[in-house]
């Protein structure tokens, strides 16, 4: 942890995003997965006006923009294998497949759910093959809902029906859904009722597919896998709880929980300053470690690491945003990280970085008069959904 703390202190900011015509909240950030021994070339960022932006991943040029209007985005995704293909979830129950290599605004790829689904949360498996997502609860009915991916990167474009769906397990909205980073067959689901679920796919059937149920005892707003082989689960709440479970237990005596903290605001202590919310979580390979970003209302930056004895502050950056941080890609192979917020900013850092942008305080008068103009809400924490 020490040298993570090293590499934490030495992180500056590299490169902003130039702010758009039309500001917006930065909710979710992927990075292309890269080919060969390649670093990856593309940023994807999935923002509150309900459109997709890619930007050059070292400078952070803009390159494109895809609108799903009407529908609201959730989440946003690179294929494994095809670096410029990347795929988001929309409101209006597809899940849509853009590549970039092409001058088109259109999606290549639309997997379209059935007529009532609302989908608000998705992912694709480490082969590529599998794209699950998860719907809002209609009446008294909330599905994952599994679709055949293959072909997507040859850009078939084509719209493609569901292999089929699981409606057993969770009884409220599915809020996040996240494939194994190594095993195709196995997906955890996250939702508000609670419940973090994890399934073997390969099975037959819904009940013999769910291999454990874990209960958070509150709103599930981003789950992960961590540990050595991936075989632990995580998982932060709406109201800013965590919980760490060991799935290789699941057939020993041994409790499965190995943290469970109701209320991370008040678990972590930092000098001078506090945690308002949790943004998400990143497992640390070379360290065995998972560490957790979180935040303050004014665009500070908290990284927490996780033990089985607890939590702790290992570092905290400053100076790069002026609002609510919303999503973070964390690159392990060059010690780089990608924010976004509220403040409409897209942020690379790395160690030992210096800005040639715009001088520090003209950035940040722009980025708190955008904070103006594109505040929706004023709480700076998630929708609190119980």
């Amino acid at each position: 942890v020490e040298k993570i703390e090293e590499q934490l202190a030495s992180l500056r900011i590299a490169k902003r995003s130039m702010l758009s015509e039309e500001p917006a909240y930065l909710l979710d950030i992927d990075v292309s997965k890269p080919a060969q021994s390649e670093s990856s070339r593309f940023v994807a960022v999935s923002c509150s006006n309900k459109s997709i932006r890619v930007y050059n991943r070292e400078t952070l040029n803009f390159l494109r923009e895809y609108s799903t209007r009407p529908g609201i985005l959730n989440g946003v995704r690179f294929a494994h294998a095809c670096e410029s293909v990347v795929f988001s979830a929309c409101s209006d129950g597809t899940v849509k497949c853009w590549d970039i290599r092409l001058a088109t605004q259109k999606a290549v790829q639309i997997f379209s759910g059935y007529p009532s689904n609302v989908l608000i949360s998705f992912d694709i498996n480490c082969s590529d093959l599998i794209v699950c997502a998860g719907t809002e609860k209609v009446e008294t009915d909330t599905f994952l809902v599994f679709w055949d991916a293959r072909g997507v990167t040859d850009c078939a474009s084509a719209t493609k029906e569901p292999l089929g769906v699981y409606s057993e397990s969770h009884n409220d909205d599915i809020t996040k859904i996240c494939f194994h980073p190594i095993e195709t067959n196995l997906v955890v689901s996250g939702s508000t009722d609670g419940l973090v679920n994890v399934f073997d796919i390969n099975r037959d059937n819904e009940d013999d597919a769910l291999i454990a149920t874990c209960n958070s005892d509150s709103s599930v707003s981003f789950i992960g896998w961590s540990g050595k082989d991936y075989k632990r689960v995580y998982c932060m709440t709406h109201d800013e709880g965590f919980c760490w479970w060991d799935i290789a237990r699941l057939d020993t005596e041994e409790p499965i929980t190995l943290l469970h903290v109701l209320d991370v605001r008040d678990a972590v202590c930092i000098e001078n300053d506090s945690l308002h919310y949790l943004v998400g979580g990143s497992y640390h390979e070379k360290a065995d470690k998972l560490f957790l970003l979180g935040g303050t209302s004014t665009g500070n930056i908290h990284l927490v690491s996780c033990g089985t004895d607890g939590l702790s502050l290992v570092g905290t950056l400053r100076g790069g945003h002026s609002a609510t941080v919303r999503s973070f890609c964390w690159n392990l192979t060059d010690e780089s990280l990608l924010t976004g917020g509220e403040d409409a900013q897209l942020l690379l850092w790395k160690p030992g970085a210096v800005e040639r942008s715009l001088s520090k305080k003209a950035s940040m008068k722009i980025a708190s008069s955008v904070q103006k103009r594109v505040r929706v809400h004023n709480s700076s924490l998630k929708s609190r959904k119980k």
